[in-house]
């Protein structure tokens, strides 16, 4: 099971107690799964339709826990032995599809247009648990999240322009900054800073999906912070290293060509000990000589050698 599909399985186990909560929770459902059909004497049903599992069965949850509506479910299975198939809940009873429409606030209680399917209405989602419950329904119905092994990344992808800005409207109370992008014929409501995702799931209600996302993000920036101090001190080594291997290069060439005799005491000295202890670090060549100097003398020191080394080989090559 992907992970996406571990925090939808969690959010479905979440039960509002509130009534109102559970219609907006639903209310997502419909407005991004449901379809108003009429058959052919003018009669008005409800369709959910879905390919996904859980969403059929979280409608079908709180059709019966918020409306004690009758309900019809098919299912259509297109690969047997992939085990995928759509899933139709059906309310067809009239005071039922009535009493559904009027709570989700798409007829009045005159029975006349209201809302639509394209958005949301405002009175569903003006308590701050409702925004929840809301979003715990869009995501469950058009959402996705990645795996925080590979990426992070959170999104809803809905057909609705208007409804997108809706949803990045409810998810910004949050104080959580969420974008939109069109991708083909969806507009998709994104997150992708890993922290804000996080408060995503805090918001649903998928705590255990939270304490999983977070565990593998500790784990991943720990091991990216050790790699960093790793690379750093490698790149470091290696500076060390070519710096070393320039002054043995420049002492010796001094040796070779002129002799330390002309060299002052303290420049003889270090550079003695630089030719027998090339991987010593300067600090502790510092502490080798009779009089110990510190890192930054030793540096001047080894400095002055490379300036009469490279003055000796211009001089040789006029």
């Amino acid at each position: 099971m992907s992970f996406s599909s571990e925090v939808k399985e969690e959010l479905k186990r979440h039960e509002s107690q509130a009534r109102h909560c559970c219609i907006a929770e639903f209310a997502a459902l419909f407005i991004l799964a449901g379809h108003v059909k009429r058959y052919g004497n003018g009669d008005i049903y409800i369709k959910i339709q879905t390919e996904n599992l859980t969403v059929a069965q979280k409608s079908y949850i709180l059709l019966r826990k918020t409306f004690r509506a009758k309900i019809e479910i098919m299912v259509r299975r297109h690969n047997l032995q992939a085990g995928a198939g759509s899933y139709s809940v059906y309310v067809t009873r009239k005071r039922d599809v009535l009493n559904i429409l009027q709570a989700v606030k798409i007829i009045n209680g005159q029975r006349e247009p209201w809302g639509s399917l394209s958005e949301v209405h405002n009175l569903v989602v003006q308590n701050t648990c409702c925004k929840r419950a809301f979003l715990r329904g869009a995501f469950m119905a058009a959402g996705s999240v990645a795996s925080p092994e590979k990426s992070y990344h959170l999104e809803i992808a809905v057909l609705s322009g208007r409804l997108a800005e809706q949803i990045r409207g409810i998810i910004s109370s949050f104080m959580i900054d969420a974008k939109i992008i069109e991708r083909k014929k969806y507009y998709v409501v994104y997150i992708k800073e890993s922290s804000q995702i996080v408060d995503f799931l805090n918001v649903t209600g998928a705590h255990i999906a939270l304490m999983d996302f977070e565990n593998v993000r500790i784990v991943k920036e720990v091991r990216n912070s050790v790699n960093r101090q790793v690379n750093c001190e490698t790149a470091n080594i290696g500076k060390t290293v070519t710096a070393a291997a320039r002054q043995i290069e420049d002492i010796k060439y001094i040796q070779g060509n002129m002799g330390f005799g002309k060299l002052t005491e303290g420049l003889k000295e270090i550079a003695r000990l630089r030719l027998e202890y090339p991987e010593s670090p300067l600090q502790e060549l510092g502490r080798m000589l009779s009089v110990p100097i510190g890192k930054s003398g030793v540096n001047h020191r080894l400095r002055k050698l490379s300036d009469i080394a490279n003055q000796m080989r211009e001089e040789a090559g006029r």
